[in-house]
């Protein structure tokens, strides 16, 4: 299970770190990823990291966005500053390989809303 949190409304160029705390599964074994859904548009990757740390980024986020985690915590991160109104979406975490538009339909996520 997988449970998104800390998102907000934030103004533009402002930060949110987002949290997902894991559990039901060996969390350090699996790659890991954040996914956004803007109102009316397809699922985003976002970002992910492999069991060994290593990141990648979408390019809209590179730069602005770092994903993390603890695996002591069962906790994935993703620190987000120089926040753009375009940025807005619901956000979920998921393993990478999970079928995203699943993950959607069956995850809260957590919203942020950049806006002035």
């Amino acid at each position: 299970q997988l449970q998104a949190s800390g998102g907000g409304l934030v103004q533009p160029g402002g930060s949110l770190r987002l949290s997902c705390a894991a559990s039901g599964f060996f969390f350090s074994s699996y790659a890991m990823t954040w996914i956004r859904q803007a109102p009316g548009k397809e699922v985003e990757w976002v970002s992910s990291i492999n069991t060994n740390g290593g990141t990648s980024y979408a390019g809209p986020v590179k730069g602005r966005f770092t994903i993390s985690r603890d695996n002591a915590k069962n906790t994935l991160y993703l620190q987000m500053n120089s926040l753009k109104p375009e940025d807005t979406a619901v956000y979920y975490c998921a393993k990478a390989s999970a079928d995203f538009r699943r993950v959607v339909r069956r995850q809260a996520g957590t919203q942020v809303t950049v806006s002035s």
